[in-house]
């Protein structure tokens, strides 16, 4: 393959890298394609045996895929939903034979500053936030169309938005007036509904993660794809999962605890061996970029990375 110029530099790169362990005969599952970042340097430290397999349902990461990486003996992308990986391992004969798993959850650099898009609010665009603009309902169409009480329930949960009941309470008054079709549009009701502000963030940040994790039902895609990905694994295979928000990070810790400590047994049975249902062993504490990757990129500043590694 080529040398790759991309778009974007990806999020803590050297760490999850050394969180891979990667051998150069593996194979690999980069489940976040995005520009390619992370999948580009992971072909650099394969051999002419190893492979990755790329997904993301984003058409636009296909097209880059598909004009950047032609190397198709040790590449392979699929425009799919990651909740797909078990389905997709399967149809090649692959389970419990990839050596890692690479999570990088939320929205790409790319996929932010295209106004497009409308996942960002630094530009005004039409408010769709689809991870795939081609299915599916648009954000527009769904913040037109949802009731005030799960507007409300999304924004206290997803995004955890202190003024939750205001801000549902002013887009649904707003909406009577005229359709909301637009990010600036969204973003002006919301900061005119929040009183008071965050140093350093915009009012409307919150109301924006919540709806679009609603948009791409992202949660439920998480929790479907990494049982998938622990039964994807080889033994001694590496799961990566770098998250941006607490709620994702809460669901992977969790998830990797469980698996780590198995199903608990009383403590008065006379049982012998490892519990059932471990499948997991939590590889070192939870890592955070450097202030100097901060520093040369501001959004990476919430990422934070956890590794387990797919017990023998």
């Amino acid at each position: 393959m080529a040398d790759v110029v991309l778009p974007h530099q990806p999020v803590l790169l050297a760490e999850a890298l050394a969180a891979l362990d990667i051998r150069a005969e593996g194979r690999y599952v980069d489940a976040t394609f995005g520009r390619g970042g992370h999948s580009a340097a992971i072909l650099e430290r394969l051999g002419p045996g190893g492979s990755l397999l790329a997904l993301d349902r984003d058409p636009a990461a296909g097209d880059w895929a598909r004009s950047h990486f032609r190397d198709p003996v040790r590449f392979q992308f699929v425009q799919t939903a990651f909740s797909r990986l078990a389905d997709i391992i399967a149809e090649r004969g692959l389970c419990g034979q990839m050596h890692g798993v690479l999570l990088d959850l939320g929205v790409s650099s790319p996929q932010l500053d295209d106004p497009a898009r409308g996942f960002g609010f630094s530009q005004n665009g039409a408010l769709d936030m689809r991870m795939d603009p081609t299915s599916g309902s648009s954000a527009a169409d769904w913040v037109n169309r949802v009731s005030e009480g799960e507007l409300e329930r999304v924004l206290m949960e997803f995004g955890e938005e202190r003024f939750h009941r205001r801000v549902a309470r002013a887009i649904v008054a707003a909406r009577q007036q005229a359709p909301i079709a637009t990010t600036a549009r969204l973003a002006d009701i919301v900061s005119s509904a929040i009183p008071t502000r965050e140093p350093g963030k915009h009012p409307a940040t919150r109301t924006f993660l919540a709806v679009r994790i609603a948009v791409n039902d992202e949660l439920r895609e998480l929790r479907t794809v990494l049982p998938q990905a622990v039964r994807a694994l080889a033994p001694g295979g590496r799961l990566v999962v770098i998250s941006f928000h607490s709620l994702e990070d809460r669901m992977v810790k969790r998830f990797m605890r469980e698996q780590a400590r198995g199903q608990e047994i009383p403590l008065d049975l006379p049982v012998k061996g490892m519990p059932e249902g471990m499948t997991l062993r939590l590889i070192g504490r939870v890592t955070r970029p450097t202030a100097t990757e901060v520093a040369i990129n501001p959004r990476a500043r919430s990422a934070l990375l956890r590794v387990a590694e797919r017990l023998r």
